[in-house]
């Protein structure tokens, strides 16, 4: 679809710069952006590369001066990143999943579809299963017993969503992302090792063989409106209560959230993270990738994990954390500088102990 530069500007709150007539069908890097695309040249070192391409109008950043560029129009947003979110909605052309259910799909009579639903090949909707309105289902998905999507949901091939799940409005799903599977909860018939481990911080383990015994997750799932999910994320139902997601959440791929936790609403959860059974998270928090929490901690809001963070204690709010483990970002940085300078600190100390040998030895 087609759309002016004007159509795009006032789309976005913004204002079109010289020709806002001229129309654009799609978006391209600025090397390789054709007459009929808008660049996206949001900084100056991006925008280099314009005469590279062919574009004649680019989204650009405040203040700066297209007409030097050789555009015939551009965008000038005060964030442009900001400004990319709306311009991508607009201009992405979607999956192709067509309308109305496919005669493959398994729906059991008592699931109840909303208005104007999508149901693609080979999903399989369960007894008493809700579908909210306007929602689109892509190939192989499930959807448990008694659970309940909200409306405009979109769940790409293979997610699959348990028993008595239940999910807000406009729900996201990546392929293969996996709601309500059953906890990690295993226990032995005596104490085992790993308790004895904790409770003796690593002094005492067993060499004993042990069996592990299932602790079955009887509660569910609730996510609140708007959550993205991730390829592949999985988020595991309660023990007894339900595992909680508020709204807004985002999670990116290969998440992992374990039983009974609790998430406020708007968490950026990146890929790999790991969040242990139990622990809760406040909201606005932000874990970078490969962040690991342990079990039964509170992490309070607006906390921000660094990369590969390893959270095994408790997290105030507002606290900027990074390292294994994990310590306030600015402690870990001059522990690092440390750790950098002990070569030279080794080969100093060596030195003087030759020196010292030496003035001894003169005695």
């Amino acid at each position: 679809m087609a759309y002016s530069i004007q159509d795009i500007a006032t789309a976005l709150g913004l204002t079109a710069e010289g020709n806002g007539a001229l129309t654009v069908s799609g978006v391209a890097e600025p090397a390789t952006c054709g007459p009929d695309q808008i660049a996206l040249a949001m900084r100056p070192a991006y925008a280099e590369d314009l005469p590279h391409g062919q574009a004649r109008a680019a989204m650009l950043w405040q203040g700066a001066d297209w007409r030097a560029l050789g555009l015939e129009a551009a965008i000038l947003p005060p964030r442009p990143r900001f400004a990319m979110s709306g311009l991508s909605a607009m201009m992405d052309p979607g999956q192709g999943y067509a309308p109305g259910i496919h005669p493959s799909a398994v729906v059991d009579p008592s699931a109840i579809l909303g208005t104007e639903v999508s149901i693609g090949p080979f999903c399989v909707i369960g007894p008493g299963a809700r579908i909210g309105a306007g929602s689109v289902l892509g190939p192989q998905c499930h959807i448990g017993w008694k659970a309940s999507l909200g409306d405009g949901a979109l769940l790409h091939a293979g997610v699959r969503i348990g028993a008595r799940v239940r999910i807000g409005a406009r729900f996201i799903a990546q392929p293969g992302a996996v709601v309500g599977a059953d906890g990690f909860s295993f226990v032995t018939p005596e104490v085992s090792g790993v308790e004895r481990a904790r409770e003796s911080l690593g002094a005492e383990g067993t060499d004993a063989a042990q069996s592990w015994a299932r602790i079955h997750s009887l509660g569910a799932v609730r996510i609140g409106d708007d959550v993205e999910l991730g390829a592949n994320a999985c988020i595991d139902r309660g023990t007894v209560r339900d595992t909680l997601v508020g709204d807004g959440c985002k999670f990116d791929n290969l998440a992992q959230v374990g039983h009974n936790v609790v998430i406020g609403r708007d968490c950026l959860i990146c890929a790999q993270v790991g969040i242990a059974g139990s622990t809760r998270i406040g909201n606005n928090v932000v874990l970078g990738g490969q962040t690991g929490v342990s079990d039964n901690l509170v992490i309070g809001d607006n906390v921000i994990t660094g990369g590969a963070t390893k959270v095994l204690a408790n997290v105030p709010a507002g606290r900027v954390m990074l390292g294994y483990p994990a310590m306030k970002m600015d402690t870990h940085i001059e522990s690092y500088k440390g750790l950098r300078r002990l070569p030279r600190l080794f080969r100093d100390v060596a030195a003087l102990q030759k020196a010292v040998s030496k003035l001894v030895g003169n005695d």
